[in-house]
């Protein structure tokens, strides 16, 4: 299903939001907990309309079904529609099951300090404190608890730092905004609340039903009109913006961050190697082994070379000083620009994340075509940054680890070079 409310200003650029409404068996929790704070969101606009509001750009509210048994209606229909899709379309905004206690959002990063702000602005219903201001303080928490991970301490110093927005996590797939990211190109977040409601169990069977969710997952469904008024925010300001939102400074320290682990995992993968290959010439697996039970040495990995990401650490600081201009240049310029120049500023913008596609897709699975974000091959719904080349040299594929070095590299300068594109049309009269 498909609702569209026509934008009065700038009918041709689209923010789309999506949620879908098939489920297994019930569905109470997954997905109709996400479907109806969007009909809320729906409804709500439609009293505006009513009293007399209409958007700048045209909001696009879609139901999916065929999630379950693999995405098929959102994919069929961005496949279907995809020429419009990337002509129009500035960003696609996902929800599926929720729950009570946490804001968590994923998605482009660009859109990092927008989620920061919206968050900012939605009361928590169970503590009277902004969701965000909850979510750092968990975050902050939890950096600091006994066995916290390297990830989590991380994170936690992030939150603790008030002068610093929270992070955004990157999308893998497991909901219908996989279409629009990974194929299409088009920028894409992610948006719930969980944590505290007990759902353990009942996913995806009979017992998915109104009286559990009501009952023991979000009792009086406070998180579902707070997902409602999350993203419905989300969907207003960014059909009525006079300036783009999106802050591609952090895009670009998100993308410094990826570099960083790729090249430490190629280091980790040669040590391996290494230690791998003097054990073996020690005898040392034999030698360690119950001689009472049959056993043989492991097979030895393959020769893991020194790997060049010159050519990724180029295009990461290119992307890094084209982000900085563009930043800097819109903050100190954005507010005397006539209609004519954001009309091509946005022009120049639409089309940006697209760069990030490369024809050639991932190894294997040449659908998933971007070069930042994707579900792992192995991994089931959890995310793969810098895909083509992390999960080649997870998997000591060290030729596909070099071409897509190569391709991944291409992407960002080509991501930089457009925004480049962007920033001249702020000093053009």
């Amino acid at each position: 299903m498909v609702g569209v409310l026509k934008g009065r200003e700038k009918p041709d650029e689209w923010i789309v939001r999506g949620n879908h409404h098939d489920g297994w068996v019930m569905g109470a929790s997954d997905p109709l907990s996400g479907q109806i704070a969007e009909l809320a969101e729906a409804k709500a606009l439609g009293s505006f309309v009513k009293a007399g509001w209409r958007p700048k750009r045209t909001i696009v509210y879609t139901s999916w079904d065929g999630e379950e048994p693999m995405l098929l209606g959102s994919t069929e229909w961005a496949e279907t529609h995809a020429a419009e899709l990337k002509q129009k379309a500035l960003v696609y905004i996902n929800t599926d099951g929720n729950a009570r206690g946490f804001l968590f959002a994923q998605g482009s990063h660009d859109f990092q300090h927008f989620v920061n702000e919206v968050a900012a602005d939605v009361k928590d219903p169970e503590t009277g404190v902004s969701v965000g201001q909850r979510l750092r303080a968990k975050m902050a928490v939890g950096g600091t608890e006994p066995g916290a991970n390297e990830e989590a301490k991380a994170l936690g110093k992030v939150a603790a730092d008030p002068t610093q927005d929270l992070l955004i996590g990157p999308l893998g797939s497991g909901s219908d905004y996989s279409a629009f990211l990974q194929h299409l190109g088009l920028a894409s977040i992610n948006v719930g609340y969980g944590g505290e409601g007990d759902s353990d169990g009942v996913y995806h069977s009979l017992y998915d039903d109104y009286e559990h969710h009501s009952r023991f997952v979000d009792p009086g469904f406070a998180y579902d009109a707070t997902l409602a008024r999350t993203v419905g925010r989300m969907v207003v300001r960014l059909a009525d913006a006079d300036l783009p939102v999106q802050r591609y400074g952090d895009f670009a320290d998100t993308v410094g961050r990826y570099v960083d682990e790729v090249k430490k995992l190629a280091d980790g993968k040669r040590d391996e190697a290494e230690a791998q290959a003097k054990l073996l010439a020690a005898n040392a697996y034999k030698l360690a082994a119950d001689p009472l039970i049959s056993n043989g040495p492991p097979t030895a990995y393959a020769q893991s070379p020194h790997l060049d990401f010159g050519p990724l650490e180029a295009a990461a600081r290119k992307l890094k000083a084209s982000a900085g201009s563009f930043d800097s240049t819109l903050a100190a310029r954005g507010a005397g620009l006539s209609k004519a120049q954001r009309d091509r500023l946005d022009a120049a913008l639409r089309p940006l994340d697209q760069t990030l596609l490369r024809d050639e897709g991932l190894p294997g699975r040449p659908w998933y075509r971007n070069m930042i974000y994707a579900p792992g091959r192995f991994t089931g719904y959890g995310a793969k940054t810098l895909p083509g080349v992390r999960e080649a040299i997870e998997e000591r594929r060290f030729a596909d680890a070099t071409a897509y070095i190569g391709l991944t590299a291409q992407a960002l300068s080509a991501y930089a070079e457009q925004l480049d594109r962007a920033t001249a049309t702020l000093d053009a009269k």
